[in-house]
Order: C-alpha cells, then sequence, then structure tokens
C-alpha cells in the first residue's frame, strides 16, 4: 500500500492484470490512460511548489520544432517531487510497469531524470510530433517506457496542448488527450511511437500554463522490431498539410554537447 497514489489505484498487481491486454493492444502502439492515479494531495502541493523560473534552473528550448522549458536536475526539485519520483523508481513501482506493459526484460529507472523531471509550456508554447534518442547517453541503455503525469487544474481543450499519438505512417492523429490535473498516460517508446503536443498553447491569461512530470524507464537491449533507425536524438516529423519544423537534430545534438559539458560529463 502506498499513500502516493489515489485509494483506487493502491493494487497496481490488480491494476496491471485489469489493464496489460487493454495496454497491448491499443491504438496506434501500447500505452495506457489513468485519471486521479495519484494521492491529490500530494500533487497539489508539488504544484504549489513548481518552480516559476524554468528558464533560469532549467533550460528552454526555444527553435522551430519545440518551444518549452523544463528542469532534469532532482537537486533543484522540491522534496514532495522527489518524494514521488523517488516511489515511480522504486522497485514496487517497476514491477508494476513490467506487468502492465508486458516487457519481459527488467526496466531500469533513470536516476539521471535525463530528458524527464519537470515541464512546461507557456502561451504559444509547443511541442511538434516527434519520437524520443532512444539511446541514454550517459547509461547507454535503451529507453522502453515513457510516463507523463499532468498537473493541470481546470484545463480545457480550448486552451491547446493535448497530447497527440499519431500512426506509425504519420497520416493522422489516433489519439487526443488534454492534460487535465492527475491525468496519467504511460506508453511504449519506440522509433515508431510518433507523439507531441504540436497545437500551441492559448493560454487564456497568459499566467495559465501547461505543467507536467516525466519520467522514462530503460532496458539493455531491446526487441528489434522497435528499432528503424541508429542510435538518434529526438527525430521530429512534421504533420500532413502542416508547417511544423523538423530541424531538430541538429539543436539537440549542439544542446547535449553544451549541457554535458557544463555538468562536467565531457572535460
Amino acid at each position: 500500500m502506498s499513500n502516493h497514489l489515489n485509494d483506487k489505484y493502491k493494487d497496481l498487481d490488480l491494476i496491471a492484470n485489469n489493464y496489460s491486454e487493454n495496454y497491448i493492444n491499443a491504438n496506434p502502439f501500447p500505452h495506457v490512460i489513468f485519471d486521479n492515479f495519484f494521492n491529490e494531495n500530494l500533487l497539489n502541493k508539488i504544484i504549489n511548489e513548481y518552480p516559476s523560473n524554468l528558464d533560469k534552473i532549467g533550460y528552454y528550448a526555444n527553435h522551430p520544432a519545440e518551444q518549452k522549458y523544463a528542469l532534469y536536475d532532482s537537486n533543484k526539485f522540491s522534496n514532495n517531487t522527489n518524494e514521488l519520483i523517488n516511489f515511480l523508481n522504486s522497485g514496487k513501482f517497476i514491477k508494476f510497469l513490467n506487468k502492465i506493459t508486458n516487457i519481459e526484460t527488467n526496466l531500469i529507472p533513470d536516476p539521471y531524470c535525463w530528458g524527464g523531471g519537470l515541464h512546461e509550456l507557456k502561451d504559444k508554447g509547443y511541442l511538434n510530433i516527434h519520437c524520443d534518442f532512444n539511446k541514454h547517453p550517459l547509461m547507454k541503455l535503451d529507453r522502453r517506457i515513457n510516463m507523463l503525469i499532468f498537473l493541470n487544474h481546470n484545463w480545457k481543450e480550448s486552451y491547446g496542448g493535448s497530447l497527440e499519438l499519431w500512426d506509425k505512417e504519420m497520416k493522422k492523429c489516433v489519439q487526443k488527450i488534454i492534460p487535465v490535473f492527475n491525468r496519467v498516460v504511460i506508453f511504449n517508446t519506440t522509433d515508431f511511437s510518433f507523439h507531441g503536443n504540436p497545437e500551441p498553447i492559448k493560454s487564456p491569461d497568459k499566467k495559465t500554463t501547461r505543467k507536467s512530470i516525466a519520467l522514462y524507464y530503460y532496458s539493455n537491449g531491446r526487441p528489434a522490431q522497435e528499432v528503424s533507425l541508429k542510435d538518434h536524438t529526438t527525430t521530429f516529423k512534421a504533420r500532413p498539410a502542416s508547417k511544423d519544423s523538423e530541424m531538430i537534430t541538429y539543436y539537440k545534438k549542439l544542446f547535449w554537447k553544451f549541457y554535458l559539458k557544463k555538468k562536467g560529463f565531457f572535460k
């Protein structure tokens, strides 16, 4: 039993058994959506402590395919945020993820929170459709699972920022998920799991922002059918008949090199 979860989801083994088949067979790729998954009081504390200066203590992705703020450094998270993340990286929760996703290889959490952590999109912010980087740059493990936790009270679809899941051929959006408070999305990440929130945020008061927590889980090796590219960074795709940009790899490579060097990984 855990005080991190809503009472409805306290029995993780039961939840995994009940939802595993739906997860595996979901379109356009394996995923599941849970509403009111976590303890509401804990999430409200995290929102109240959410940093207002991610542009100064984190980083701002400012280029044609992405307008987003993020903070990866757990040393700058609040105690309540770290408490939740530590639970989500615990053996108990990872066993749940292995069971619901039907991934037999033991999943591995990311102590570096690489690319994850706190994400925020302000007015006019967006994230074009993409498949994620497929190798952890430090641990050299294969990225398998994404978990997103939305922290937005009273969020309306008209505000934009819905998470879109696209088909493998990039012909249509199959699933559109509004990022409302305490909604959780878990999904497989492969070279074909195209997703993003490409519709710019339309903040009603310029202060309402789209906040979320992102965690990623890895394994040592992966099925060959999940890979179409060599090790790669975030790879963006343009929606049909759109003005979306695919100019991302260059920017990402520059950023990661700068970030790693700043953190002392490169001398």
